[in-house]
């Protein structure tokens, strides 16, 4: 059985090609595998990943 009481909420903003601010947010262990997810469900980020301009713990 996989322990999931380790996760922790994150939000990932980036900014789109108008320079408008979004977010994404997702149950991480950390920020890193918070990016791989944001890269993995967001096309935009996918192709673009120095779009991230912050990885923010909301715990």
């Amino acid at each position: 059985m996989i322990n999931n009481y380790n996760l922790k909420p994150y939000t990932v903003y980036y900014r789109d090609f108008r320079n408008i601010r979004l977010v994404n947010c997702f149950y991480a262990y950390d920020a890193f595998e918070a990016k791989a997810l944001a890269m993995e469900f967001n096309k935009y980020i996918n192709d673009h990943p120095n779009s991230i301009d912050l990885i923010r713990c909301e715990y």
